[in-house]
């Protein structure tokens, strides 16, 4: 009995040893949209509540009073916000975007590593692992190279096709559509050849990209110190994409690539502000309506017209709606409308009375309205937005509707269509139950693999070995090309010993004819 009593008092203490290990973290997150502040606080916070010692670096104020971890706020870039106001439909405008965006955010993103707190941050301090909230900023993953620890990138979507490819994982164009396009699945015949040609645009977009952020990387980590940028590329330890598998269309993941979708979700929501809360509670059985537009697309840069439609609209319905308005001038007065400058979303989402959800169908919101089971009528302004929203639409959990050719009569038909078909609802619940059906949430996965790198130095087990391989040798080009020289060398042999078979053969033939015709002539 004592025995067993001593080996449970040291069974106890190895593991309170084990558990109070504390780790130096640094959390890297100079994205500049706070959705993304969201996701990377929200990845980073489990690693703060299990005690490890956890710094954030961020270019936005950060209000967690109930975190203990060191905050360390950057001079936060102009932004230029007209980008997010421009057109951005269509593959090639939106690769055209993709070029400008990231030129912009490479200065401001480098003004950002170069800010004199940051510096002194590096001369200064060492950490076991550094978490990089990714946002067109490649180049940081020098950051890991001077602390010389593991690094692990997270992402707050899915991957795009080059950090897919960061770690060795395959692409499966005929079959997975680009993050960009408006294919959706199953693809036809003609639908796989776009595929391919959006497939082939991207990947020279991002060699150009990738080119830019190669030059930014040397100047700030020259190579006679630090591994090369093409190096230091091979040794992300991990991605941590914002997205489940219940979410996004069926592919195979190399173990390197950990979905951690919804993390933004709160397992249990906060008790909301009071005006909030009797709002949504004093709500008829006819509900209430949140219109949301996100944390890019500020109310300066939205078409007039666009406004009057939808505050014709919503403030000639039953129903309340909560608006999102982050302009002194309102679109105008109404009872049954709340605006604030913010809201808190998640928490919104999760109210009962809460029957539909306008939004511009960007990633995270999508995931908190199928989380919560709420119906959707989507407004995709740019990027990854018309993809999420065709999704979304085609698994029945709303309507999208066209900004451009958006009428009052096409906004308002579509709000009814979700608000009388049960349907729509209905799906999303039952979408709601599959993503929430995991073996760990969000949260606890995050932390597992965190820890899991850190336990195991990098685990550089799991990288695919297509990391170490060029192009010519992922797709087996090489290989190929010997087979067809192989090919060559064969039939040219058989075509010359055939040649040289047939020539013999008629030579032989010949002159036995010669002789033939000789022994008749000495016969006659």
């Amino acid at each position: 009995m004592l025995r067993v009593g001593i080996l449970t008092i040291l069974t106890v203490l190895s593991v309170s040893v084990s558990v109070s290990h504390s780790a130096r973290i640094l959390g890297l997150f100079p994205a500049h949209p706070k959705s993304h502040l969201i996701v990377n606080m929200n990845t980073i916070r489990p690693m703060i509540e299990r005690g490890h010692d956890v710094t954030i670096v961020t270019t936005r104020a950060v209000k967690e009073p109930n975190l203990k971890f060191r905050h360390i706020k950057l001079k936060r870039p102009n932004i230029d916000r007209s980008m997010t106001s421009q057109d951005k439909k269509g593959f090639l405008k939106a690769m055209q975007s993709m070029v400008n965006i990231t030129n912009n955010l490479l200065h401001l993103t480098n003004l950002t590593l170069n800010d004199p707190k940051m510096q002194k941050l590096m001369r200064e301090e060492s950490f076991d692992l550094v978490v990089l909230g990714y946002f067109f900023n490649d180049f940081f993953i020098g950051v890991a190279a001077h602390f010389k620890c593991p690094l692990i990138i997270t992402l707050s979507g899915p991957p795009w096709q080059h950090l897919a490819k960061l770690m060795g994982n395959p692409p499966e164009i005929s079959y997975i559509s680009d993050l960009l396009s408006d294919l959706q699945q199953p693809m036809g015949f003609f639908d796989r050849v776009v595929s391919y040609v959006f497939s082939a645009v991207e990947i020279g977009v991002f060699h150009y990209v990738n080119y830019l952020m190669g030059q930014f990387y040397a100047s700030n980590f020259p190579p006679e110190k630090y591994p090369s940028f093409e190096e230091m590329k091979k040794n992300v330890s991990l991605l941590f994409v914002n997205t489940y598998l219940s979410q996004e269309y069926i592919r195979p993941n190399v173990p390197t690539i950990i979905q951690i979708g919804g993390i933004q979700i709160k397992p249990e929501t906060d008790p909301l502000p009071l005006d909030i809360q009797e709002f949504l509670d004093s709500a008829s059985e006819s509900g209430v309506i949140y219109f949301c537009l996100g944390s890019n697309i500020k109310a300066d840069f939205l078409n007039p017209e666009f406004i009057n439609i939808a505050f014709k609209v919503l403030s000639s319905l039953e129903q309340k709606v909560i608006w999102k308005w982050d302009n002194e001038e309102l679109p105008g007065e109404s009872p049954n409308i709340l605006y604030k400058t913010w809201f808190p979303q998640n928490d919104i989402l999760a109210h009962p009375n809460v029957k539909l959800f306008v939004t511009h169908a960007g990633i995270g919101g999508v995931a908190e309205a199928q989380y919560h089971g709420v119906p959707m009528v989507a407004i995709p302004f740019f990027a990854d937005q018309f993809s999420n929203a065709n999704k979304l639409q085609k698994a029945g959990h709303g309507v999208v509707v066209n900004r451009e050719t958006l009428t009052e009569e096409s906004f308002r038909k579509a709000v009814f269509e979700i608000l009388s078909n049960t349907t729509y609802r209905d799906n999303v619940r039952t979408f709601s139950r599959i993503f929430r059906d995991r073996p760990l949430n969000a949260r606890e996965t995050a932390a597992y693999w965190m820890e899991y790198v850190l336990r195991h130095k990098g685990a550089k087990h799991l990288q695919s070995p297509a990391v170490h391989m060029n192009a010519i040798q992922y797709y087996g080009l090489d290989v190929i090309a010997f087979f067809i020289v192989v090919s060559y060398v064969l039939c040219s042999v058989v075509k010359f010993i055939w040649k040289a078979t047939v020539e013999a053969f008629c030579k032989k033939n010949h002159e036995k004819s010669k002789e033939t015709t000789s022994f008749r002539k000495k016969n006659q």
